[in-house]
């Protein structure tokens, strides 16, 4: 499934975007919503000059440019094994008899693929067109619960934590939103004007699970398979949730004119589908940019797309012949 992805850098540079944004209420504990105005010197992100857009696929698509990925998982029938279980075993076998049942067709006539496609039909008119589908009429509320969750199978066993090669694949990626925060600071740190205050990147769906994945987001205790439906009803991998419709991941840049100490001077926030995103590593929604940067150290150190997604060559002797 394909959904737009918008992922963006933004660098702020005002004491009271600090004082306001970064303040005791910006932790996890509470959401709240603070309307901030905007200093009269800084520009508004519309009256800034825009370059043109520029398509680097090898970036955003990284799972295509990943001869690793493509050979283990995207071409490999077996990888989503648990995916094929799921639509055998007993959840969704249990689906298709009550809709044959509705529809008053052999269950022979039925199979996942098409009940999936029912659902899908059925979800996609109520999220884009605000209308139900008469397809909804054959779903209720438990079976809407399992084929979210035959979703979430593929997609975490296809983009998400099933693989490693699946959130590796998008190291690239990271290390270049790192690129330009450590820009930003740099020319700060410089008293030179900050040359990329924002930076916008637009994909899909598939560049962001394995990115959060990377980031280590929404990872459960235990995998999810075939065989644990009912042990993961609380599970955080939920791609519905995650990556919705215009689904957005913004990394924001602030600078502390007045810090309480040194290294608060840059401090980090991230924002998922325009909602504060805690950090892995403190389960708060503000990071001083060393700390999250000491995080991710071994990520950003490394992460190499061209060894990661290498595929080992595979000596064979002439014995073997």
């Amino acid at each position: 499934m394909s959904l737009s992805l918008a992922l963006a850098t933004v660098s702020f540079d005002k004491e009271t975007l600090c004082s306001e944004a970064l303040g005791p209420r910006a932790s996890s504990g509470k959401r709240r919503r603070k309307r901030t105005r905007r200093a009269p010197n800084r520009p508004a992100l519309l009256d800034m000059e825009f370059g043109p857009p520029k398509i680097n696929d090898k970036l955003m698509r990284f799972f295509d440019h990943c001869e690793k990925f493509q050979v283990e998982v995207e071409k490999n029938d077996s990888a989503l094994h648990h995916v094929e279980a799921f639509k055998n075993g007993p959840e969704m076998q249990e689906i298709i008899k009550k809709v044959a049942a509705i529809l008053q067709v052999p269950t022979s006539d039925l199979n996942a693929d098409l009940i999936q496609v029912a659902f899908f039909s059925c979800s996609f008119d109520l999220a884009i067109r605000d209308i139900q589908s008469p397809w909804c009429d054959v779903f209720d509320t438990d079976d809407a619960k399992v084929l979210e969750y035959l979703n979430d199978l593929k997609q975490y066993w296809k983009r998400g934590h099933g693989y490693t090669i699946n959130s590796r694949s998008s190291c690239s990626l990271f290390q270049h939103i790192f690129r330009h925060l450590d820009e930003a600071v740099e020319q700060r740190q410089r008293s030179q004007p900050i040359s990329s205050p924002a930076v916008f990147h637009f994909g899909h769906a598939e560049t962001l699970l394995p990115l959060l994945s990377l980031m280590g987001y929404f990872k459960d205790k235990e995998p999810l398979t075939a065989h644990n439906y009912k042990e993961q009803t609380q599970r955080q991998f939920r791609s519905g949730h995650i990556v919705p419709y215009a689904a957005n991941l913004i990394f924001v840049l602030y600078h502390c004119e007045r810090p309480e100490t040194p290294a608060r001077e840059y401090q980090v926030q991230l924002l998922l589908n325009e909602e504060p995103l805690p950090f892995v590593h403190s389960a708060e929604t503000v990071a001083t940019y060393q700390e999250l940067k000491e995080h991710y150290r071994d990520v950003l150190q490394s992460c190499r797309s061209d060894r990661d997604c290498t595929v080992p060559s595979i000596n064979i002797t002439s014995d073997e012949l």
